[in-house]
């Protein structure tokens, strides 16, 4: 049962505002704001009482990126529904968008039910779906339309992974096309993965095998080329799109022209690629094989032209595309053969953090952390004002920030269920304190309260950024 809960004398941050004000919870959802110390504030009453003197009062984080279960390469990345979802209310993440996948021969629907049923009663905090389109054909065609109708407004198409997740063009032009028509939004993994397969046997048979050739085979160009031609297919389509996981400078310059142009495109970038780099893939004795993701970590000169990116918004919105795979057993099926260790990151309870030291660094405002991780993802897959902001009407999922804790990131203390830390070792200033999921607390004081099956399947509207 829900009870009603004031939240008293923090900072309340959202992307359009930064204002004192104590905040009135009732029936999971914001009731009001009202300025802190005034009689409309004193007057309210409620049976919890939440003190955020000195703290930030921030919209829960929407995670717009993650696989949990995701199968891969053999294996399945190690957070499950209840594992990952958990992690993410540890991190101030009260909305997750994970990926449903058609497998090749199958329909949307088989793979929608499948998500679903890995998903239903398991996870923490509240979850949406993208759907991964693998094989297009006029059944598939029908059915995006279907999916859109019922609240799965987005779909993910992979100009890479040749024989697993591939569409050439010809494919992505006709769901494009589908798109155009039904509202929804084309995701697409930009990378020419025809021609990255090439590197890849090249230096397989050069020798070249540990983790760093993964990164070199799979060339900022090769993003470059294929962002540049998901742009034009979608011109011609006249659809929108969304570049997930943008890493290369390269590619940032695609996007920054297409939106110069007016034309609707939109890109996305990760924690990973804003602080880990190449470096990180060339460390020894096979540790590397941690950092190996696609899009690839990037030289470190990259990351000026991404948080540039993120400061003109020619990139929107930072998710994790938190998709764990640990060391021991996982990562380590690559030994010897880079091209065979699973893809992914884990990072679903770190990116609210990364994203505060961003502000304490400079890199970022205080309400561009909010817009970037919070209210751009709510928009840009329809569930905006819902989720994204704290605003009367919206579900109440509150998080309250403490700017000054410190913390050390470590596999040690994290909650993910992956055996290492991608940002192992990294003191950053900052740290969820109390978290609300449609008013009810999942962490109380940097303790879980929360519980399994609480959090619940959102269906989404299209792209608020179209209407």
């Amino acid at each position: 049962m829900n009870t009603r809960t004031v939240i008293r004398g923090g900072l309340v941050i959202t992307a359009s505002d930064e204002i004192h004000a104590d905040v009135l919870i009732e029936d999971g959802r914001i009731a009001a704001l009202a300025t802190s110390g005034t009689p409309a504030a004193e007057a309210w009453t409620a049976e919890r009482v939440i003190d955020a003197t000195g703290k930030y009062v921030i919209p829960g984080g929407v995670d717009a990126h993650t696989h949990m279960e995701l199968p891969f390469g053999g294996t399945f990345a190690s957070d499950t529904f209840e594992t990952g979802t958990r992690a993410a209310a540890w991190g101030g993440t009260t909305t997750i968008v994970d990926f449903a996948v058609q497998s090749v021969g199958h329909s949307l629907r088989e793979g929608l039910d499948t998500w679903h049923a890995k998903a239903e009663g398991n996870c923490a905090i509240d979850y949406a779906f993208h759907m991964i389109v693998s094989d297009v054909n006029e059944e598939t065609l029908k059915e995006m339309d279907l999916l859109v109708e019922e609240g799965v407004t987005s779909f993910k198409q992979f100009m890479a992974y040749p024989g697993v997740f591939y569409s050439d063009d010809g494919k992505i032009l006709r769901a494009m096309q589908r798109s155009a028509e039904n509202g929804g939004l084309i995701m697409m993994h930009a990378e020419n993965g025809i021609a990255i397969d090439v590197l890849v046997q090249q230096a397989l048979a050069r020798g070249e095998t540990d983790p760093r050739y993964h990164g070199e085979v799979r060339k900022a160009l090769l993003e470059a080329e294929a962002t540049h031609r998901a742009i034009k297919l979608a011109q011609v389509a006249g659809a929108p799109l969304y570049v997930v996981h943008v890493s290369a400078m390269e590619a940032v310059a695609e996007l920054a022209r297409a939106r110069d142009e007016g034309l609707p495109v939109f890109g996305e970038t990760c924690p990973q690629y804003l602080f880990l780099s190449t470096d990180n893939l060339a460390e020894p004795d096979f540790e590397g094989s941690k950092y190996v993701c696609s899009t690839p970590l990037r030289p470190k000169e990259h990351q000026a032209h991404l948080w540039k990116g993120l400061r003109t918004n020619d990139l929107q919105v930072v998710s994790t595309d938190h998709c764990p795979f640990c060391f021991v057993g996982q990562k380590e099926l690559g030994r010897g053969d880079f091209s065979k260790i699973p893809n992914g990151l884990p990072g679903v309870e770190n990116r609210m953090d990364l994203l505060h030291q961003a502000v304490v660094d400079g890199h970022i405002s205080r309400r561009r952390w909010i817009e970037i991780a919070c209210a751009t993802p709510a928009r840009m897959f329809g569930m905006y004002p819902k989720k994204g902001t704290i605003a009367p009407g919206a579900d109440a999922d509150v998080v309250i920030y403490d700017p000054h804790a410190e913390q050390v990131m470590s596999a040690e203390t994290h909650h993910m269920n992956v055996d290492y830390s991608a940002y192992e070792g990294k003191r950053t200033t900052g740290r969820v304190e109390t978290v609300l999921s449609r008013g009810d607390v999942v962490i109380n004081e940097r303790e879980y309260t929360g519980r399994a099956g609480h959090g619940v399947y959102t269906p989404r509207s299209t792209c608020q950024y179209l209407n």
